[in-house]
């Protein structure tokens, strides 16, 4: 362990990432599929020798500035991954090309979840189950790099309640990373607290969809997924699994995971006495999730009216559970449509129900889990900002309450919520602008903007009037996608803190 401590960062994750090519591998050789099974086998060993060479050039070497290292393996990591996952995905795939590959691993391991290859059918089972292995392991990485690195530097949400600046400004932040002995102490001891958990809620969801009634393979493939907040599914979505609604209701009760941190990690970031159900994230949430399908179902229940009367109460009850588990869905970042969805998108009356997604998603789940978005606390932090700078128009010589924390989310919080916010929406201008120079239409380039910077890839089906294929899209507009899937996932604050000074100054 401690000679694994002495290697970079980025060096581990390559070999974490070529041993687990022996997933598919096995799962080709049970199929099989020998093909497969060759390109898998071949890609671990080419790999993991790759890694061991580079482990023997590396080990041993101290970065100058550890915070400067770690965001730039970080950058490395979701930039140079994926070309070697894609490897062995083009190998064995039929007549895909290494750039197609190369786009479906960034978006598996950024936990995007887009795809070219919108029929499920034309891929081999195992590269499906290599998809949804990457986007688990992505998703893993995000838990880890949030608890090591974004919490110290008051990054990737954390700078909304935090007492300093962001890209660890603070006397907490910077000095955490800095004061280490050595640079993977912390990811190490994060890791062997986070990874046992994610390993057994994937297993624990595993064995219920199974028990629902799942297919083993599928069952293990939206497991991942759904933990990962990919999305990624070998069938094209739920409302092809044998689970039906039971598999709907045990995924749902997993989405919780990716609303509010406080689900598995509660204590590692000094909030060891807060409470699920007081967390601002957990009950803004709850507040969104009911006021969408109640915002839905009265528009069908006004609509069935004006036909006559309402449905019977098992379409009722569909259309009300449609809505619930996609709203919740999209606000997670998963991207899963529940199988009644379409009949809660018909009798709700709206044209565009699509648009309710697309909000949510640029909302996005909590801090420090595996949704991607803006984040539930920077939302809140804005919510109560405005909500005191009401309270003051009518009462100008008010007072507060709270508590400091509370204070500081009003102002600080607020401040650094709303410049990532101004962030976020230069990202997608900046995005769309790329876009419409390769010759996406507007209403496609805004749909796949949020998609990507969201890290929500489904929202390309269901967000625009007609499905949009990635496929179509020209290859400079697949590579403009890739690198705001990756900016989505880092956020533009990690970015913008690579350029501060403190980290640069040794």
């Amino acid at each position: 362990m401690q000679r694994l401590k002495t290697l970079p960062f980025f060096v581990l994750l390559m070999g974490i990432g070529a041993l687990a090519m022996l997933v598919p591998a096995i799962h080709a050789l049970a199929l099989r599929d020998f093909v497969s099974m060759r390109a898998f086998f071949y890609g671990a060993i080419l790999f993991f020798a790759l890694t061991v060479l580079i482990g023997l050039a590396t080990a041993g070497t101290q970065p100058r500035s550890a915070a400067r290292s770690q965001l730039l393996t970080l950058l490395l990591a979701f930039g140079l991954l994926p070309v070697m996952f894609a490897v062995p995905f083009q190998e064995a795939g039929r007549s895909l090309t290494l750039f197609d590959s190369w786009f479906e691993m960034v978006s598996s391991f950024t936990t995007t979840g887009a795809t070219l290859y919108e029929n499920a059918g034309r891929l081999q089972p195992s590269l499906h189950l290599w998809r949804a292995t990457v986007g688990w392991m992505g998703g893993l990485l995000v838990w880890i790099m949030a608890a090591a690195i974004f919490a110290p530097m008051n990054l990737g949400g954390f700078e909304v309640r935090a007492a300093g600046g962001i890209g660890s400004l603070s006397a907490g932040g910077y000095s955490q990373i800095k004061q280490t002995a050595q640079v993977q102490d912390r990811l190490f001891r994060y890791g062997a607290t986070l990874v046992p958990i994610y390993v057994a809620l994937t297993f624990v969801l595993w064995v219920l969809l199974i028990i629902a009634g799942e297919v083993p393979y599928i069952a293990l493939c939206h497991a991942m997924s759904v933990l990962s907040t990919s999305g990624i599914s070998p069938i094209g979505g739920l409302y092809y699994a044998v689970a039906g609604f039971w598999g709907e209701v045990v995924i749902f009760a997993f989405f919780i995971f990716a609303i509010s941190r406080l689900t598995f990690s509660r204590g590692m970031f000094g909030d060891s006495d807060a409470r699920l159900m007081r967390d601002p994230e957990m009950r803004l949430a709850i507040g969104l999730i009911l006021g969408t399908t109640l915002i839905l179902f009265t528009r069908h229940y006004l609509g069935t009216i004006d036909d006559g009367g309402p449905s019977n109460i098992g379409g009722l009850f569909a259309s009300i559970w449609g809505s619930i588990f996609t709203v919740t869905s999209f606000l997670t970042t998963t991207g899963f449509e529940s199988h009644y969805w379409d009949g809660a998108t018909r009798w709700s009356g709206l044209e565009t129900p699509g648009l309710f997604l697309v909000g949510l998603s640029l909302i996005g789940g909590g801090a420090a889990t595996t949704a991607g978005g803006v984040k539930l606390l920077r939302v809140y932090a804005l919510a109560r900002h405005s909500e005191r700078e009401l309270e003051r128009l009518l009462h100008p010589s008010s007072v507060a309450g709270g508590g400091r924390e509370a204070r500081m989310i009003r102002r600080q919080g607020a401040y650094i919520s709303w410049i990532f916010f101004m962030l976020f929406a230069l990202s997608v201008a900046g995005t769309m602008i790329l876009m419409s120079l390769t010759g996406v239409q507007f209403e496609t380039s805004m749909v796949l903007t949020v998609a990507s910077l969201s890290t929500t890839g489904p929202l390309a089906v269901v967000a625009a009037e007609a499905p949009i294929s990635y496929s179509g899209l020209p290859n400079m507009a697949k590579a403009i996608l890739a690198g705001a899937m990756v900016l989505g996932r880092l956020e533009t604050l990690a970015i913008v803190a690579l350029f501060n000074p403190e980290i640069w100054r040794k």
